[in-house]
């Protein structure tokens, strides 16, 4: 089978088997996740499902090690188990033929999931994978086909209509980061009413994405930015004794983040390619207003490029939690974040 994109895939689940072996691959975290996430679900099922789950980073564990996990049945949790590896770039790289091998003959205990950033098409290992296992591809949306997405999205896993006027809004408020936009779908679909007909409006985003901006937030983000660790917690703690929602809370923090995340990624990127730029030009590329220039670059190298390249795997990794993606309860999912960005020593 050719390889598939990750929104056929997830949109249309009956129509693909789940192999013995999956490969997971592309820029974009948030689809990678979901497209993993679906496979479990059609492995697992059942109250003892979670005994059949197992997860690794590829770094943890050699070739040997995971044969035996995936030809080991789970006392419990089903006929199969599921295997998932983790940033397997370089697991793949030290492992290749064995993989191939592996391939010929893969193990009816498990499914097995690699999750990459690259899998190049030109390879034995590709070719042997969409002949014999199931590949998709993960990639970040063009920045046409946002809108469109933001509204089949809001359908398909908030349940909820979203109008095409909102979603151009929702786009160019929030940019073309799937994940921040999730967050925002989820949010707002908890805030439909009469009022909005039902459904997700312009006039519901240009008022939700603006009453949320409190000051009280902007000052935690530069606490957050300025080291500043127990003043930021601290009003955090005053956000949320106030009754601030978590989920909002995370949206506002998105919201002025995402375009430091932004201008990290085109230095780094400039950086490779040879032609370097500053942190002002970054910034202005990435659409910060003029007047707040001058700060934002204060605050970005404050913040450092370690920190600005993980901000939106910490943003996600934050919505995911509060989404019910860890046992931990959402203020600490929240103060974890704050502790991140504010702490100077992962510079």
């Amino acid at each position: 089978m050719k390889s598939v994109s990750v929104l056929d895939f997830i949109g249309n689940v009956k129509k693909y088997s789940v192999r013995e072996v999956c490969f997971v691959f592309g820029d974009d975290s948030f689809f990678k996740f979901h497209a993993v996430r679906t496979i479990r679900e059609q492995v697992l099922n059942g109250e003892d499902a979670e005994f059949s789950n197992r997860s690794f980073e590829a770094d943890n564990i050699n070739f040997s090690d995971l044969i035996k996990e995936v030809s080991t049945r789970a006392m419990f949790g089903g006929d199969r188990r599921f295997v998932l590896l983790e940033s397997a770039d370089s697991f793949v790289s030290r492992f290749r033929g064995e993989l191939e091998s592996y391939l010929d003959k893969p193990s009816e205990s498990a499914v097995l999931v690699l999750e990459l950033k690259t899998f190049p098409s030109n390879t034995n290992l590709y070719k042997k994978a969409e002949s014999v296992g199931l590949v998709i591809e993960a990639k970040s949306l063009p920045d046409k086909e946002i809108p469109a997405w933001i509204i089949k999205w809001s359908k398909q896993r908030h349940k909820v209509e979203c109008d095409l006027a909102a979603a151009d809004a929702l786009y160019e408020r929030i940019g073309s980061e799937a994940g921040l936009l999730d967050q925002e779908l989820a949010k707002l679909a908890l805030m439909i009413s009469p009022d909005t007909g039902g459904i997700i409006n312009v006039d519901l985003v240009e008022r939700a994405t603006g009453s949320w901006r409190t000051q009280s937030t902007f000052e935690m983000i530069d606490m957050a930015l300025a080291g500043k660790t127990a003043a930021a917690l601290k009003q955090l703690n005053s956000l949320l004794a106030a009754g601030e929602n978590e989920i909002g809370i995370l949206a506002q923090i998105a919201y002025s983040l995402r375009k430091f995340a932004a201008a990290t990624r085109l230095i780094l990127d400039a950086e490779i390619s040879g032609r370097p730029i500053s942190v002002h030009t970054a910034l202005d590329k990435v659409g910060v207003k003029k007047f707040f220039i001058e700060k934002s670059e204060k605050q970005m190298r404050m913040l450092g490029r370690n920190r600005g390249s993980q901000l939106i795997d910490w943003l996600l990794q934050t919505d995911l939690n509060l989404k019910g993606g860890s046992r931990s309860n959402s203020r600490f999912a929240l103060e974890t974040l704050i502790i991140k960005i504010a702490d100077q020593r992962l510079r």
